[in-house]
């Protein structure tokens, strides 16, 4: 079917540092096809580089060390379909490297701490997800990826999560109340220390979209490993899906072909989708690949004028 809006879609994915927000980025850009899809990170935004926001007592998570006002004109330009001039954050070293030229193509991913923190952001925004896995998750994650591939100690780290605490809790998780899925990776109920393949996850579907008719997809899987209710969150009705991390390949593969029947302008990038690194290497987790589905599904819907109700 043919895109019916004129501008580039942005779907933006907030969430706190290691909330997994790189990993669904990823996946859902292999849906829509890196020929059709531009992703950002607006960390790159950062008004200091490492040293400076340490000898200036400010965290990075904190709208005052992030060029807000320039991540807002950019985001404007690129559903004009514009181009930019991006800032680049280098994660690795902490350094702020040489700025890249960003051209916007059909669809536009951008990932990041603060995306939902402005009104003029989120104006921008046609798809909003916020990841707010469990905790101990979040602190694994980060441990993991800080010290494998940024180069701290775990004692290192565990200091910075520490000394970021009041600014997650003041700047990061108020952006939920902006989003329209919150997106909630747990270990499940038989215990902790689950593999990452394995975890389940909660999904919280605020009515600000259109979402699928699940009523099919239950009646293909017929058993405890999808579930869908009515209830309240903050006080407002949402409908809840929560997939079992250890539904079996069978009952997943089930659920994906009614997920990517939905979207077939994308059903010929099925490779990959799902894909997490963990120690053993790749490997993959049916919950993540159904959850990138149906952020890409939004997307697709997007395009298609059908977005919002």
């Amino acid at each position: 079917m043919p895109k019916q809006l004129e501008h580039p879609i942005i779907l933006g994915i907030v969430g706190d540092s290691a909330s997994g927000k790189t990993t669904l980025s990823a996946g859902v850009a292999k849906i829509l096809g890196p020929d059709r899809c531009t992703v950002i990170c607006t960390d790159d935004y950062h008004a200091y580089d490492r040293r400076e926001q340490t000898i200036n007592g400010i965290t990075a998570l904190n709208p005052k060390a992030n060029y807000v006002d320039i991540l807002e004109q950019h985001l404007r330009l690129l559903r004009s379909g514009q181009p930019i001039l991006k800032p680049v954050y280098n994660h690795d070293t902490g350094n702020l490297d040489r700025p890249e030229y960003i051209e916007p193509k059909d669809y536009v991913i951008a990932e990041g701490l603060l995306g939902f923190s402005t009104r003029a952001m989120r104006d921008c925004q046609d798809v909003k997800i916020y990841l707010h896995p469990e905790e101990d998750l979040r602190i694994r994650w980060k441990i993991q990826r800080d010290t494998l591939k940024r180069g701290y100690s775990e004692a290192e780290v565990r200091a910075s999560l520490k000394n970021r605490e009041n600014d997650s809790a003041g700047y990061i998780d108020p952006q939920r109340e902006f989003a329209d899925i919150i997106i909630r990776f747990q270990n499940p109920p038989k215990g902790t220390d689950q593999p990452d393949r394995h975890l389940d996850v909660r999904q919280i579907l605020r009515p600000t979209l259109p979402h699928p008719d699940f009523a099919p997809i239950l009646k293909a899987v017929g058993d405890s490993h999808l579930n869908l209710e009515l209830t309240r969150y903050e006080g407002k009705p949402v409908d809840v899906l929560e997939i079992d991390g250890e539904i079996t390949d069978r009952r997943a593969e089930r659920i994906e072909d009614s997920l990517w029947k939905l979207i077939p302008e994308a059903s010929h990038l099925r490779e990959n989708v799902g894909a997490i690194e963990s120690g053993d290497g790749i490997s993959v987790s049916h919950p993540l690949a159904l959850t990138q589905l149906l952020v890409a599904y939004h997307v697709v819907k997007a395009a298609l004028g059908q977005h919002a109700l």
